[in-house]
């Protein structure tokens, strides 16, 4: 019996893996998995190397051997014109580090990342890194090589929480090294000055980018289901605040959504795909949003 590879979606399974690479094939082969079983039918991961015949397309183009197995008519595009440069930007701030049970949101983000390097490798797309707290730490440039994925997981694997964060800042200075256009896939808890964010990921759209926002946050963030008397500290500034859950509950769970629908709202406003995610997401969620973007993109 072939191995349901499906089960490498979910965040838990994946986080007991020890390699971020297997971490990432296994999270990918499964989505592969997933879109030839599940709901996603008529999406390919080959897209970057076919696309279906059109009239008025040359004849010569046409892929006979996938004709001979599909019955279909596809044309052979090339490398040059399919292309994609995709830059992720990985919030490595001081918040992404919580975590309530499991993995934080640091991690879950770097298994994203990684994730969307294989596949858009697998692609033949070119994929870079940028990792930022309250300025930006690490710049990988775009590469579509096979060989360039060792770089990107590298840097993944070894990641860290630091201490503050500054996105809206870090925003603006990554712009100004993203020279060429392409699709920004900013993965971040967004915990900062909401509308220094916004003005930052604008910033890219007026530079005529495209971009997602995976918006990861963890379920107690969300939900904030203690049951006792807590006393929450902030991980970048550690001051400590005392709280009593049942009087609180419904007011922070009030904020959090109108927060959440703030940035829904906004964002999409300008054109911006919002992707808000929980680490206990499985990861096609996020996959398939790119692979949206990524075919919509042609």
């Amino acid at each position: 019996m072939t191995e349901d590879y499906r089960k490498y979606l979910d965040p838990a399974v994946i986080s007991r893996l020890k390699s971020i690479d297997i971490k990432a094939r296994l999270v990918v082969e499964g989505f592969v998995s997933g879109l030839h079983r599940g709901p996603y039918k008529g999406f390919s991961v080959e897209f970057a190397e076919h696309r279906q015949y059109m009239p008025g397309d040359s004849i010569r183009y046409i892929d006979w051997k996938v004709y001979g197995k599909t019955d279909r008519f596809y044309i052979k595009e090339y490398e040059e014109e399919t292309n994609l440069r995709a830059y992720i930007i990985l919030d490595a701030s001081g918040s992404m580090g919580y975590s309530s049970d499991g993995i934080s949101k640091l991690e879950y983000g770097c298994y994203l990342a990684a994730s969307l390097a294989y596949l858009m490798l697998k692609q033949q797309d070119s994929v870079g890194l940028l990792t930022f707290d309250t300025a930006p730490r690490t710049y990988i440039p775009p590469r579509s090589a096979k060989r360039h994925l060792h770089a990107l997981l590298k840097e993944l694997a070894h990641l860290k929480a630091g201490e503050g964060t500054d996105l809206g800042q870090s925003l603006h200075d990554l712009a100004q090294r993203v020279k060429r256009r392409g699709l920004i896939i900013l993965i971040s808890d967004l915990l900062d000055d909401v509308d220094k964010v916004i003005r930052g990921l604008k910033l890219f759209r007026h530079m005529k980018h495209e971009v997602i926002v995976f918006h990861v946050l963890d379920p107690y963030e969300v939900s904030f289901p203690f049951e006792r008397e807590v006393i929450l500290k902030d991980m970048e500034t550690a001051e400590e605040i005392p709280a009593i859950p049942w009087e609180v509950r419904s007011e922070y769970r009030g904020r959090v959504a109108s927060w959440v629908n703030h940035y829904r709202s906004v964002l999409r406003q300008s054109g911006i795909d919002y992707v808000p995610v929980k680490t206990s997401t499985t990861f096609d969620v996020a996959l398939f949003s790119y692979l949206e973007k990524r075919q919509r993109l042609g």
